[in-house]
């Protein structure tokens, strides 16, 4: 972790922890946890009154980073994920197992984007690896756009919030499928 990252660190040690954080993406601020943590999951879900059959995004720093997940992946599908990444792009990628039930919800697809945002790039590649990445809101509700919100929201709820602006983007990524190409949110 560089000296810039340092700040990092109480985040990090929370999501090893098992905790909850909140920080700023492309366009929303976003809640995360470690996707490999089923009681942070569990938390998280319950937090944003989410339900567990919607599944939730993934996000990394790099394409690397996704390496695990991408295990098995035909060659010529990695393409489309390259050219699209990083940026504004969660593609549905199939799963092959190394995904947890309550990251892919009832879905046999997981959803994954490489951010452009500087501050989750940091935040991934402090902790690591990638990080859940899901709307700071109560189900049903507007996503948090600014840490005011987020303290009005949940509180003392949360282990960890990052300081930091939101990218700039107007709205939330595409969601697209991978195999069939077919976008599901613009």
């Amino acid at each position: 972790m560089s000296d810039s990252d340092s700040s990092l660190v109480p985040v990090v040690d929370a999501l090893r922890r098992g905790g909850v954080i909140a920080y700023p993406t492309e366009a929303v601020w976003g809640l995360g946890c470690d996707p490999d943590n089923e009681e942070a999951l569990t938390r998280l879900l319950r937090l944003k009154r989410r339900d567990p059959a919607k599944g939730v995004i993934l996000i990394a720093a790099t394409i690397e980073q996704f390496g695990p997940w991408l295990e098995g992946l035909p060659a010529d599908l990695h393409a489309p994920l390259v050219a699209s990444w990083p940026g504004p792009n969660t593609w549905l990628v199939p799963d092959n197992g190394r995904t947890p039930s309550l990251v892919r919800g009832c879905h046999d697809k997981v959803a994954l984007r490489v951010s452009d945002h500087p501050g989750v790039q940091a935040l991934c590649r402090a902790f690591g690896g990638p990080l859940v990445s899901t709307s700071a809101n109560r189900a049903g509700e507007a996503p948090a756009m600014s840490e005011a919100d987020i303290r009005r929201i949940f509180g003392n709820e949360l282990d960890a919030v990052v300081p930091g602006a939101l990218g700039g983007n107007p709205r939330p990524s595409t969601i697209r499928d991978l195999l069939s190409r077919e976008t599901l949110r613009h």
